[in-house]
């Protein structure tokens, strides 16, 4: 029986991913769906867009970091952060390829039961209104969307379908009524992620090491935790 596979941030966290497929036993019918930030930060950026946009069980949304690379190699940009740079120079041989593939990526991805974003939903709006900046790079309901303070958007947001996001690492995945964050900051040097749709079984593997320093610790799965 073919499975769905849903994975947090990999941030070019390569070996981890090939150890978490292990982990579950991939097999040849299975579907894998990342929850967005595919690439930046880590070491084999380059490594895990190939094994993404060549085997045609992978797929994912788009995350705030891959639109940054997508919007600068379109030329809408010239303004990267340095992790992106660093990211930029390592994609440079394909970069044409690899912008190809991040155009044909969705902003979210509709299954039966859930619905997988990178960031967030806005709770009262439906999902073709969502705004590109929520769905990237949504963490609270204030004024400011990318604050890590104030009332996270997925203690608000009720619908029938459970969304899967990433974007907000936390030390253990991030559980609220109808959402659950599968970002448990594997570049920062924790674990990788994923939920399996038909067990709704969380598994995990630990980061070989840090690639990356997050802006604040690793908050506890519920609570404010640094950004993706």
């Amino acid at each position: 029986m073919s499975r769905t596979v849903i994975v947090g941030d990999i941030h070019g966290c390569y070996d981890e991913l090939v150890a978490l497929l292990e982990l579950i036993s991939l097999q040849a019918d299975d579907q894998v769906i990342a929850v967005g930030d595919l690439i930046v930060k880590g070491n084999n950026n380059k490594e895990v867009l190939d094994l993404f946009r060549t085997d045609s069980r992978f797929t994912s949304v788009l995350g705030n970091h891959d639109l940054a690379l997508l919007r600068y190699w379109r030329g809408e940009t010239s303004s990267l952060k340095n992790s992106q740079a660093k990211a930029v120079a390592e994609l440079k041989s394909k970069a044409t390829v690899y912008c190809e593939y991040l155009e044909s990526l969705p902003l979210l991805i509709e299954l039966d039961d859930h619905v997988i974003v990178h960031a967030g939903l806005r709770p009262g709006i439906p999902l073709e209104k969502q705004s590109i900046d929520d769905l990237t790079e949504l963490r609270t309901l204030g004024d400011d969307r990318t604050s890590r303070k104030g009332v996270p958007w997925y203690e608000l947001y009720d619908s029938r379908k459970v969304v899967l996001f990433g974007h907000w690492p936390a030390a253990e995945p991030t559980r609220a009524s109808r959402a659950i964050g599968l970002d448990t900051g594997c570049v920062y040097g924790n674990r990788l992620s994923a939920y399996l749709t038909d067990t709704k079984q969380i598994v995990s593997v630990p980061a070989l090491r840090a690639y990356d320093d997050p802006k604040e610790k690793l908050a506890v799965a519920g609570s404010n935790s640094t950004a993706g």
